[in-house]
């Protein structure tokens, strides 16, 4: 059996992203679990692709451990659920930095130990982890989302490196600017132009072929950025004074002031 055939968990599915991930994995016979804090749109999903819906706030400890005994074993779990936290972090009280926490890296780390133990145990499996190329360049105004992106990056690497050998695969996928659904898309932001996107549709290729390829890691993003991200990791304070010249702040206040307004 092919893992992407498999039963696959998706969090975060009722978001455009999600929703995309979904459709691909059905597309190749999967058995959806998924997973959403919306019962109205995560319903009409799971009738159209023939999965199971779990309604879930992965901010909620109990919902998390409520959904990892509901969905038992999967062969596939793809942690996409994950909340903006745009901003400065001085313009957050201390529940909306644990909410952010809580969903975008706690709950992926959680579900991750709750169900790899089955996959170890039968020798095959895949985790992937959706990150961003956030969480391999750090970017002003998003100091909070930064940091949970780079988290789940290393996570997801280290966690690889121990199941290597088990039979279980582990995979980030890193999107850039997504248009069409998604957080940057709901931010209503206008890129300069020159500077690329990617579709929901695209990331959840990604996603099918960081399983199929057993790929570490798999960028969705133009060449440009996916450069500009790995110049980050090698010289980030000269990535960010060049960044900064091709107007990365306003580019960051815009998606802020966009979530700003929608939390």
């Amino acid at each position: 059996m092919a893992l992407v055939d498999g039963k696959v968990l998706v969090t975060g599915a009722t978001g455009g992203i999600g929703q995309a991930i979904a459709r691909a994995f059905a597309s190749r016979g999967a058995t959806l679990l998924l997973t959403g804090r919306r019962s109205d749109v995560l319903e009409p999903l799971a009738s159209e692709t023939g999965g199971r819906a779990f309604t879930c706030d992965l901010a909620c400890r109990a919902d998390v451990e409520r959904l990892i005994v509901e969905v038992g074993e999967v062969d596939v779990l793809v942690a996409n659920a994950a909340v903006p936290a745009a901003g400065s972090l001085l313009e957050y009280d201390q529940d909306g930095i644990d909410t952010a926490l809580e969903i975008n890296l706690r709950a992926p780390i959680a579900l991750a130990r709750a169900l790899a133990p089955h996959m170890v145990d039968r020798g095959c499996g895949h985790l992937v982890f959706i990150s961003s190329l956030q969480g391999k360049a750090a970017t002003p105004n998003s100091s909070l989302y930064v940091a949970t992106k780079f988290g789940l990056r290393g996570f997801a690497h280290a966690l690889r490196e121990d199941l290597r050998g088990a039979g279980v695969g582990v995979s980030v996928v890193m999107p850039g600017f997504i248009r069409d659904a998604g957080m940057f898309a709901d931010s209503g932001v206008r890129l300069p132009i020159g500077v690329g996107t990617r579709t929901p549709a695209q990331v959840a290729a990604g996603v099918i072929r960081a399983i199929e390829q057993d790929r570490a890691e798999v960028d969705v993003a133009p060449l440009p950025l996916r450069i500009g991200a790995t110049l980050a990791g090698v010289a980030p304070e000269l990535s960010a004074a060049v960044s900064r010249r091709l107007g990365s702040h306003d580019i960051a206040a815009a998606v802020a002031s966009g979530h700003r307004e929608k939390r």
